[in-house]
């Protein structure tokens, strides 16, 4: 599963649009149907209204009637994997459990794979979720 996510994840990461920061991030979720979905970052000269490539990955699970995250890889170049921001880490929550893999990967100029895995709990401890509003309504 990880080697097929990476694969996709390096496909999509190099159409990434960011003339500001020249930082391209792909991410590749694998649903619970093992279906796969991609996303690349999405700078806007207005900073704020850059889309991250989590964010547009999960945007296009959603998009296929999708709403089940069984694991996500996030990549991009350098030497330290990379870790999704804090409010990606929230969008991914909304669709995803506590025991959900994270895997945080990024590529250096010589090709050197680095890899770390996680969870979604262990990234995003005490998180607010959706089960949380169930008695609201």
């Amino acid at each position: 599963m990880w080697e097929l996510m990476l694969e996709k994840a390096k496909a999509v990461m190099q159409l990434a649009y960011c003339p500001y920061s020249n930082f391209q991030v792909g991410a590749c979720i694998v649903t619970e149907s093992d279906d796969y979905f991609v996303g690349c970052n999405v700078e806007n000269a207005s900073y704020s209204m850059t889309i991250d490539a989590e964010a547009n990955a999960i945007a296009h699970m959603v998009a296929a009637g999708q709403q089940s995250i069984k694991a996500i890889l996030i990549l991009c170049h350098g030497e330290t994997p990379c870790a999704p921001c804090g409010a990606c880490r929230q969008k991914i929550r909304e669709f995803a459990q506590e025991n959900t893999a994270v895997m945080m990967c990024s590529i250096d100029a010589n090709g050197k794979l680095y890899q770390q895995e996680s969870t979604l709990g262990v990234l995003m401890p005490h998180s607010f979720g959706p089960e949380f509003l169930d008695d609201c309504g």
